[in-house]
């Protein structure tokens, strides 16, 4: 039997940018992504703590380095600028695997910097 388990969170991210018109993702700088081993086109779950919305979508790489969370296309809509994030990905175990499982956990300052 296949169980799921948190694969990786990154904890506080601020949304730096938000663009309406485009096709529809989470833009997240890509040193993040390596960090908690989040993969370009990954399904996320967004959980905003600012305002509540929660959404799933899947992840494009921002520069390295920029700290750049943008929030894309109609979730632009749900999330906006300056909100503060939960963003988690999540993985299917057996229930030998996740004796041995440990999610990839980073939390982030305000300037989207690990803390």
């Amino acid at each position: 039997m296949l169980r799921t388990f948190l694969h990786s969170k990154i904890h506080k991210a601020r949304v730096t940018d938000q663009l309406v018109n485009y096709e529809g993702s989470l833009g997240i700088d890509e040193s993040l992504m390596e960090l908690v081993g989040i993969l370009p086109g990954e399904r996320v779950d967004v959980y905003d703590i600012t305002n509540g919305e929660r959404l799933s979508t899947y992840v494009i790489p921002e520069e390295k380095g920029s700290g750049k969370i943008k929030i894309l296309g109609a979730a632009a809509r749900k999330i906006n600028l300056g909100d503060e994030l939960i963003i988690a990905t999540y993985v299917q175990l057996t229930e030998k695997e996740w004796t041995s499982h440990k999610p990839r956990v980073v939390h982030l300052e305000g300037h989207n910097r690990p803390v």
